[in-house]
């Protein structure tokens, strides 16, 4: 979830809601720090049993309720974790949890709550307007901010610097009025996300200290104290500690809580978060999903690969994305309208997905033979899990007396099909994989496929693949 999409986004704030200082005092509104908003709509949102957290798949039992426990103390966090372990998108989840709509100063460069400006030209506008100050309303999904760290950030990009041009106006130059803010200024009273915090400079993380404990910044020694009032989360992978940077000791300490995330430990968690982010162009089946899952999770353990980096769940994504396609380019060279992706179709990920993966360095020439090899266990362990203990003599059976049955990227489903006939066992595969008495023929031969190259892997049958993307199965 972005946070555009927290909750629904209104173009325009109610008209029933104050428009003035007067009229919000009058409301009986009540201003609530922006860590008070998040407990109190994290404790309604519990004591309804409520889902908090959108699109997060795996987390439930593990890190959401150390994360929930750390918002509800009012702790920055620090999520700890290798790639691709929906870090940020935990993060973007957080905005839901502030109020729909909050008041703030019209025309205020930091969108300051009426009852408590904080900038000398806010403080100003209140003294001289009183109940008269207009007041406008900002959907939660404008209060948050991300930055990624990268080694060329400014503490002008973070807190803000002297702003030339309005000292060339004439405004002088020790004006408190001439700072031109940073974002993390301009996300006073919201949520601010800093991503890959270790690959921030250790100097610039410095400019961080203050905001964390004092919650004010300073400007190139201007006397400003502005008292900020914001959320900061940061993400960071273990291994930067190490390798490409760390997390000063004094900043660490200045954060609440660290809350360490982890890849799916089920693979039904893996599953569903495959199906839920992949953006497939044809219809993909669960087991050709769990084909998938399973692959990345022996990729995760695989003594090739190296586990420091990690395997993220782009990768199965990707993975999931690339069989699709593959099947869409096979309907349009088979002719088939509506093609369903096949176990086989999982073939094309192994070349075009290494480049996700951080070998082993004594593993160099042989990347695409350690991802095949696992690419054939998972297809194995998906047959077994479904089709363990049914009856498949008669698919060998066809191929017996010298028999062969085509499958691949130029062969149709009607004519995978029609080699098969009416073949004992198909009723219960199709019962075992989920697809009904009556599946469309795509789909039954996504199971026909399945069948003969778990056959396959178990030593029941032979297979041959030809130059032209044929894939032929024999006794």
């Amino acid at each position: 979830m972005t946070p555009a999409s927290a909750a629904s986004r209104p173009l325009t704030p109610p008209d029933d809601l104050p428009r003035t200082l007067g009229a919000l005092r009058a409301s009986g509104h009540v201003h609530r720090t922006v860590k008070e908003e998040i407990r109190t709509n994290l404790v309604r949102l519990l004591h309804a049993d409520e889902p908090r957290f959108e699109g997060i798949v795996g987390f439930d039992s593990t890190v959401l309720p150390e994360l929930e426990r750390a918002l509800l103390a009012g702790h920055d966090v620090v999520l700890l974790g290798e790639r691709g372990q929906g870090k940020t998108r935990l993060i973007r989840s957080l905005v839901a949890l502030l109020d729909e709509w909050t008041p703030v100063i019209e025309g205020a460069e930091l969108g300051e709550h009426p009852y408590d400006p904080i900038t000398p030209a806010s403080r100003r506008r209140a003294a001289e307007l009183g109940d008269d100050l207009p007041v406008t309303w900002r959907h939660r999904s404008h209060r948050y901010s991300e930055k990624l760290a990268t080694p060329d950030t400014s503490v002008g990009d973070l807190i803000g610097d002297v702003d030339p041009i309005r000292v060339a106006e004439g405004r002088p130059l020790g004006d408190p009025e001439t700072i031109h803010f940073g974002l993390v200024p301009r996300t006073h009273r919201g949520i601010f996300a800093v991503n890959e915090l270790p690959d921030l400079a250790e100097r610039i993380q410095v400019s961080l200290l203050n905001v964390l404990e004092e919650r004010d910044v300073q400007v190139r020694g201007y006397q400003l104290r502005l008292p900020l009032d914001l959320l900061l989360v940061a993400s960071a992978n273990p291994e930067d500690y190490t390798n490409r940077g760390r997390i000063i000791t004094p900043l660490k300490d200045r954060f609440g809580a660290e809350v360490r995330t982890h890849y799916p430990l089920e693979l039904e968690d893996e599953v569903a978060l495959v199906r839920q982010e992949a953006d497939v162009v044809t219809e993909v089946p669960d087991h050709v999903l769990e084909v998938v899952a399973r692959f990345t999770r022996l990729v995760r353990e695989s003594p090739s690969v190296d586990a420091r980096s990690g395997v993220s769940a782009r990768f199965a994504v990707a993975a999931a994305e690339t069989a699709s396609a593959a099947a869409l380019r096979r309907g349009a060279l088979a002719g088939e309208d509506s093609p369903v992706a096949r176990v086989g179709d999982t073939e094309s990920v192994v070349g075009t997905l290494r480049g996700k993966v951080e070998f082993e360095s004594g593993e160099e020439g042989r990347e695409v033979e350690v991802l095949a090899h696992l690419l054939r266990l998972a297809v194995a362990e998906t047959f077994r899990a479904h089709l363990g203990g049914v009856d498949l003599s008669g698919f060998v059976e066809l191929v017996d007396d010298g028999g062969s049955i085509e499958t691949g990227e130029l062969v149709s489903s009607a004519e995978v099909l029609r080699q098969v006939g009416t073949v004992a066992g198909l009723a219960k595969v199709l019962d075992r994989l989920g697809m009904g008495d009556a599946p469309s023929p795509a789909h039954a031969a996504a199971a026909v496929d399945l069948v003969l190259e778990g056959l396959h892997l178990t030593r029941r049958l032979a297979k041959d693949t030809t130059d032209d993307g044929r894939t032929v199965y024999g006794g």
